[in-house]
C-alpha cells in the first residue's frame, strides 16, 4: 500500500523564488525561454515572452511620453500665469492715487485672469478714504467671516453677504472669497478687507480646486491696498 507523500507540492511561489535566485537558469536553458508564450492583452492570441516584454516596454515609453507632454503643458500654463501676475502687479504699482487702487485691483483681475466679476471691500481705512464706496457696506458679520478665512473659499453661490457686492450678483453660480490681511493669507491677523470673484460658470470656482494661486493673488492685493490704511 502506497504511503501518502510528506513532501509538499511545488507551488508557483516556489518556482518564482527559484528563478529569481537562479539568474543563470535561462542561460543554460535558452530553449525554455524561447518556448514560453503568454496571452496578449490586445487579443486572445498567445505571444512569446520576448514579444510581451517589448509590448510592455512600448507601453511604458508611451506613458512616459504622455507625462512629458503633460509637464510641458503645465510649464506653459505656469509661465502664462506668471506673466499675467507680473502684468497685474506692474499695473498696481503704477497707481499714484491710493483711492484708485481698489478699482485697479478688480479691473486687473477681470482683464488679466478672465474673471467675469470682481469687487472688494476694505475697512479700517484712513479717514481720507472712509467715504469711498469700497469702504462701505461690509457688516460686522462679513468682517468676522473674512477674518475667519485662512485660505480662499471656493464654491457655489450659497447666498453669502459679500456676493451682493458684485454688480450682477444674480448671475453668479460660483465664487471665490479672498481675505485681505497684512502678511501671509494663512496668518491669524484680522482681515482688513475681502476680495470677491464671481462667475456664471458653476465649475469656475469649484470647491475641490487648488487655492495656492488665489492665495498669492490675495497677498499681492493686500500689499497694494495697505496704502489705504
Amino acid at each position: 500500500m502506497n504511503q501518502p507523500s510528506s513532501i509538499p507540492p511545488i507551488t508557483e511561489d516556489d518556482i518564482a523564488e527559484y528563478l529569481a535566485n537562479t539568474p543563470g537558469f535561462f542561460e543554460r536553458h535558452a530553449e525554455v525561454l524561447a518556448s514560453v508564450t503568454i496571452a496578449s492583452p490586445h487579443g486572445a492570441r498567445a505571444v512569446s515572452l520576448q514579444e510581451r516584454q517589448a509590448e510592455m516596454l512600448r507601453e511604458k515609453i508611451k506613458g512616459l511620453e504622455l507625462r512629458v507632454m503633460e509637464m510641458v503643458r503645465h510649464s506653459s500654463e505656469n509661465a502664462a500665469i506668471a506673466h499675467k501676475i507680473h502684468q497685474w502687479t506692474c499695473a498696481l504699482t503704477r497707481v499714484a492715487d491710493p483711492r484708485e487702487l481698489p478699482q485697479a485691483v478688480a479691473d486687473g483681475i477681470r482683464a488679466q485672469f478672465d474673471v467675469p466679476q470682481a469687487t472688494l471691500r476694505v475697512w479700517g481705512v484712513a479717514p481720507a478714504y472712509e467715504g469711498a464706496a469700497f469702504a462701505q457696506g461690509a457688516s460686522e458679520d462679513a468682517r468676522a467671516f473674512a477674518s475667519s478665512l485662512t485660505m480662499p473659499f471656493c464654491g457655489p453661490n450659497l447666498g453669502f453677504e459679500p456676493t451682493a457686492w458684485l454688480p450682477q450678483a444674480d448671475e453668479v453660480q460660483s465664487l471665490a472669497l479672498l481675505p485681505l490681511r497684512q502678511g501671509a493669507i494663512d496668518s491669524t491677523t484680522p482681515a482688513f478687507g475681502l476680495l470677491v470673484l464671481g462667475s456664471p460658470d458653476p465649475q469656475r470656482f469649484d470647491a475641490t480646486m487648488g487655492t495656492e494661486f488665489l492665495a498669492r493673488m490675495a497677498e499681492l492685493a493686500s500689499a497694494a491696498l495697505e496704502r489705504l490704511r
